[in-house]
């Protein structure tokens, strides 16, 4: 080999280890192109893919489990019982269907979020074929799918041995976690469309919940690098939204998609508010877009917190390592988030809104985003699930702060019997030989 040749393989070396691992940082304002980008799926090697996957699991359950202690709590509570909270904390709040299932659980213990990448992954992997037919998964297929988890839960409920009331009470927060589910998965794949309609609209409520949010972030997997084939699974999917809460499970499918290519930036992901709508949401009379409004919130919101030059109010926060004025950006952006909180915390638009405000005060860092949704409250575990599926999709695993990753992992496989590593295999194992074979 001559020497010009071996430099030439250096430079081209170099350059694909850059693009990798110096990631774009978030650009004041979004991008803006003319013609839409011609979307195509890419097929990154084995180990990128698994490293992106596994990110993108990993990052979701830190995500969760450092919001978990503390879900729904008010600031104030939370920093009288944890200060600010900058890493995984064992838990002491009562058990739940939706949350934590038992009392006094270690660090790294994780929700219903966790819960939902775990079972809507195994469905994934096995059907891995229908994502890419035309069409895209079957939502009926997929409806079958929760059912089933429902029906194992109720068969597990109904031959629990002896009568020891702590186990049966256990048993029945596994099942209660599925049953608003069942009741909408069961008319709906029974193909009953006023029974589906009625259950959909008193789903939790009735309202906008960030129902499909829990589970989209792995439905983007299967496509990176077109965020558009994810947005439309993402959206058929979303068999439990209304309105515009589908548009944003879509678009959550749509973010991890954009994120897990080699080069992939912060613009290239956060463009699929403006670029992807293939179900025209941009046209919808009078309302417009919600999703990119709420976008165009976060930016708002981000920008003028990181443009704050001076305090001016007595501080809410602990000044961490003795940057008052952090202190203060982080509190206005705080009270900008609080002015446009839904009535519920688990509401779709306020998730996305948090999400994304988070993305990018923190210019996608890891480690900021997750302390900045914790101890911004609210519903803090399911936005850190969704803001950690999509950074950790964006860094891979390898990037991520290796004592919260370890935890996680340990605590969920221990405690939960949730193995995020052969989940994370399985999925890029039947993706890799699907894409190389399209």
């Amino acid at each position: 080999m001559s020497i010009t040749k071996l430099v030439f393989g250096i430079c081209i070396l170099l350059l694909s280890c850059q693009i990798k691992t110096d990631r774009q940082t978030y650009g004041p304002k979004m991008e803006v192109n003319l013609e839409p980008p011609a979307y195509k799926l890419q097929i990154p090697s084995n180990d990128s893919l698994y490293n992106n996957i596994l990110g993108s699991l990993v990052g979701s359950a830190i995500g969760d489990a450092m919001g978990a202690p503390t879900e729904m709590w008010s600031r104030q509570n939370r920093q009288r019982s944890y200060g600010y909270v900058e890493k995984l904390n064992p838990s002491f709040i009562d058990p739940s269907p939706e949350g934590l299932w038992d009392f006094h659980l270690p660090p790294g213990t994780t929700t219903d979020d966790t819960r939902w990448k775990s079972l809507v992954g195994s469905y994934t992997a096995n059907n891995l074929a229908s994502f890419y037919q035309p069409e895209g998964p079957d939502p009926y297929q997929f409806s079958e799918h929760i059912l089933h988890a429902y029906q194992q839960e109720v068969k597990h409920l109904k031959e629990s041995p002896g009568d020891d009331p702590m186990e049966i009470e256990h048993n029945i927060r596994r099942l209660t976690w599925l049953q608003e589910w069942a009741m909408v998965a069961k008319p709906f794949a029974a193909r009953d469309l006023e029974a589906y309609t009625t259950a959909l609209h008193r789903f939790y409520g009735g309202d906008l919940l960030c129902a499909g949010m829990l589970y989209a972030p792995v439905i983007g997997l299967p496509y990176p690098g077109d965020p558009e084939l994810a947005y439309r699974a993402g959206f058929r999917l979303g068999i439990f939204d209304q309105g515009y809460a589908r548009d944003i499970t879509g678009l959550t499918a749509s973010m991890v998609a954009a994120a897990l290519p080699y080069d992939a930036t912060q613009n290239s992901i956060m463009e699929v508010f403006r670029t992807v709508d293939p179900n025209d949401f941009f046209r919808s009379r009078l309302f417009g877009r919600e999703a990119f409004k709420t976008f165009q919130a976060a930016e708002t919101i981000s920008n003028a917190a990181k443009e704050l030059k001076m305090c001016h109010n007595d501080l809410a926060i602990p000044i961490v390592d003795g940057d008052s004025l952090a202190a203060c950006r982080l509190q206005l952006a705080f009270e900008l988030l609080d002015e446009r909180n839904q009535h519920s915390p688990a509401h779709a638009q306020e998730i996305l809104l948090v999400t994304l405000t988070a993305l990018m005060y923190s210019d996608f860092d890891f480690q900021a985003a997750m302390e900045f949704i914790t101890n911004y409250g609210r519903d803090n575990d399911t936005s850190g699930a969704v803001a950690g599926a999509i950074l950790g999709a964006y860094w891979g695993f390898d990037a991520l702060p290796v004592s919260l990753r370890d935890q996680v992992l340990k605590t969920n496989k221990k405690n939960l019997g949730i193995d995020l590593e052969t989940l994370a295999s399985e999925i890029t194992d039947k993706i890799s030989h699907e894409l190389t074979n399209i």
